[in-house]
């Protein structure tokens, strides 16, 4: 049975806007229209989009933070809304915006709340702490108030927070906005590790693609409300058409190239660019343009993700 059930949801909001100078008028925004899909047990899904698209409010219904206007949502055999102090102990949460730590206490008090909360066993609460302090390096930090902490140091702590009492689902919203790019590869590195180890279900959403192309197997990508692909990084690619590009550098410059499979899209003196699609193998390009040419130096430059999901988007709509 899959663990996050998405069946024909719908979410529609009320917004007041002047129509004139002292009318207004209501009129609804449907922020998710018609979206179904299912998560299994293990999975890490990228669940990608504009803003705008319903990416929080999706996750908003799967917490029971928002009810849906329509359709039917399971999470863990729960219904999000319904049971939602049920659901609280089975899923984990971070937005990367905002702390589930408490401001002003250290750390380490931060945690302690956490397992009360919960009501952790005390053996379990000491190894799940000790696993996250150990991979997230937050050893020198406990005793920290959290206003102290820098943002980076606050992402990796509310990590913890939400693995403290090993919920079957992590929901991961904006989980590497403004941090470092050392600070990016740590948590990265750990979300894989809990993913991978622990089997923990993780549905993250994010404006950074190097995430997703990291951490995830698949991925969502939702437009209006609506969701255009569902589907691997491969099958993405497909989708959008994507190319990826050989650099070549010749001895001296020549006309454009021609050989089979690919075509020339851009010539500066003696560098070409040639596309050719993601799916066909570069070697028999090169073998042809070695063969055919005074070749000083290439190289194969994969496609960009936002660039694929740019034409997705523009697909859509």
């Amino acid at each position: 049975m899959a663990l996050i059930e998405v069946e024909d949801v719908r979410r529609t909001f009320t917004v007041r806007a002047k129509a004139g100078r002292l009318r207004r008028e209501r009129r609804e925004v449907q922020a998710v229209a018609g979206l179904s899909f299912t998560v299994e047990a293990g999975e890490c899904v990228g669940y990608i989009g504009p803003n705008g698209a319903g990416k929080s409010t999706t996750i908003k219904m799967l917490t029971g933070i928002l009810v849906p206007t329509a359709g039917r949502l399971r999470v863990a055999g729960a219904d999000p809304a319904r049971e939602r102090t049920t659901l609280a102990r089975r899923i984990g949460v971070v937005f990367g915006q905002r702390t589930t730590l408490w401001w002003d206490l250290p750390l380490r008090d931060s945690y302690e709340l956490a397992r009360r909360i919960y009501r952790i066993p005390d053996a379990r609460y000491r190894a799940n702490l000790a696993r996250c302090v150990d991979l997230l390096d937050l050893g020198a930090l406990l005793d920290t108030p959290v206003r102290q902490l820098s943002l980076g140091q606050r992402m990796r702590g509310d990590l913890a927070a939400a693995l403290l009492h090993d919920p079957q689902v992590l929901y991961l919203d904006e989980p590497t906005i403004g941090l470092d790019v050392i600070s990016k590869s740590r948590v990265r590195d750990f979300l894989r590790q809990v993913n991978t180890e622990l089997g923990t279900t993780v549905l993250l959403t994010t404006h950074d693609l190097t995430d997703i192309e990291q951490l995830c197997g698949r991925v969502m990508v939702i437009d209006h409300g609506r969701l255009v692909h569902d589907g691997g990084l491969d099958a993405l690619h497909a989708a959008g058409g994507s190319e990826r590009t050989l650099v070549v550098d010749l001895a001296e410059s020549r006309p454009p190239i021609e050989v089979p499979g690919a075509r020339v899209v851009k010539v500066e003196g003696p560098r070409q660019w040639l596309a050719f699609p993601t799916e066909a193998s570069a070697a028999p390009i090169v073998a042809a343009v070695a063969a055919g040419y005074p070749l000083a130096d290439l190289s194969v430059q994969e496609p960009a993700i936002e660039d694929v999901i740019a034409r997705l988007y523009t697909q859509g709509r």
